[in-house]
């Protein structure tokens, strides 16, 4: 006998008022949130508890990748949301599988992993990397090798293989087999690669690191060395995908394809989902048993992220990019002339980074706080880089208009 559930008449939550100071109650003090606290958003623009509004130029650290409360993903949301959370991975579901066919149209894998963050999207690549390696050639070839001011997420292996070490110190011993080199020096690399190397795991462009694309020769010749000595290549997509660089994923832009792709961040559009990609030859070495994770190819997730899929791998979209990324370039280096805080401006499509002047090193913090007074969210990558991170989808007018808020938070600092 099946059991009906009888409507439930709706009305408004009845909820306990909470404030910022009721986080350093309750809270593990690994954050240091700002003052205030968002709880509405529409588009490129969200509302604190005073009702006042800020332009999000941060998008969650590159997350919402289609601002807030996109309709789309409102509307997948809603719908999946009343028909099936969750099954476990002893099941499969539809929305899990229309997501994976959808990337991998787009890409060149054969097979997707899902999972819940990007820590976890590189952790299953790194152990692929190493298992393939095993399997194929034994237990001494399983060096990997990243680059220096990396991020790869903050798991025991991710923060080993990120190239930062204030992320991994403190913590015991360290995975081992680890090296790191200077990124985008070819030279270094051609040094490290070797016969025991089963991967190089790269950024495409750095975010943490201070938004620092590769350089084209760079990739061109990881592909090179990792062919030559039978290592996997590697690309961490965690920030630079689903659109962020102009393309779907920044390897389509440089036209160098990785063997592994990990994607999170913006592929759920704030609802949390992870990726890896990879192909059919490598995927069939993660057996049965071999690896897993409770939430991974949610179906609410996997619903979302196929909206999120749907409305940027178009041409209106994506040629959008391009020209937003214009847009703040050009204005960020007129506020780094007039004032003398920015020494460049550099990133690909809407991942951009102001580098602060020699006068103002450090001082990240200080402009992400000032512009928040004035209305406008945006990011450091390190003390010495100014972080944009919008949505994609922005309005021409919110630009100007959170640039403007930008410009009288740094001629306030400069005055003071």
């Amino acid at each position: 006998m099946s059991v009906q559930h009888d409507p439930v008449e709706r009305h408004p939550v009845q909820r306990d008022p909470v404030q910022r100071a009721d986080f350093d109650q309750v809270m593990v003090p690994n954050y240091a949130p700002a003052a205030f606290i968002p709880v509405r958003g529409a588009g490129s623009r969200v509302w604190d508890q005073s009702g006042r509004e800020l332009i999000d130029f941060a998008g969650g650290i590159a997350v919402n990748v289609l601002g807030h409360a996109h309709p789309a993903l409102v509307a997948a949301l809603t719908e999946q949301a009343g028909k099936l959370w969750h099954v476990s991975n002893v099941f499969t579901n539809e929305p899990a599988l229309r997501l994976a066919r959808k990337l991998i149209d787009a890409t060149f894998a054969d097979r997707v992993f899902f999972c819940n963050s990007g820590a976890e999207a590189n952790e299953a690549a790194f152990k692929l990397a190493r298992r393939v390696a095993f399997d194929k050639y034994g237990e001494d070839k399983c060096e990997i090798i990243a680059a220096t001011n990396s991020f790869h997420g903050r798991t025991l292996f991710t923060v080993s293989v990120g190239g930062q070490p204030k992320y991994s110190e403190g913590f015991g011993p360290k995975i081992q087999g680890i090296s790191h080199i200077p990124f985008n020096d070819i030279e270094a690399l051609k040094a490290a690669v070797s016969d025991k190397t089963c991967a190089v795991v790269l950024e495409p462009i750095q975010g943490e690191g201070g938004v620092m694309p590769a350089d084209l020769a760079y990739l061109q010749a990881a592909r090179e060395l990792c062919d030559q000595h039978n290592a996997l290549l590697v690309f961490d997509e965690v920030q630079s995908g689903m659109g962020r660089s102009g393309s779907l994923f920044a390897y389509q832009h440089y036209g160098v394809t990785p063997d592994i792709l990990s994607s999170a961040k913006s592929l759920g559009g704030g609802f949390p989902i992870g990726a890896m990609l990879t192909t059919h030859e490598l995927a069939k070495h993660l057996a049965v048993g071999t690896h897993g994770t409770t939430y991974g190819g949610n179906p609410l997730a996997c619903a979302v992220g196929e909206a999120v899929i749907d409305v940027i791998n178009t041409p209106e979209v994506l040629a959008g990019v391009s020209a937003k990324h214009q847009r703040f370039k050009t204005k960020l280096e007129q506020i780094g002339q007039q004032y003398g805080v920015f020494s460049e401006v550099r990133g690909l499509g809407l991942l951009i980074g102001a580098v602060l002047s020699d006068a103002w090193k450090g001082k990240a913090k200080a402009i992400l706080d000032a512009a928040a007074i004035e209305g406008v969210m945006v990011l450091q990558a390190s003390p010495d880089v100014v972080r944009f991170a919008p949505s994609l989808v922005v309005e021409d007018a919110d630009i100007d208009e959170g640039l403007a808020r930008l410009e009288r938070a740094v001629a306030k600092l400069t005055q003071a």
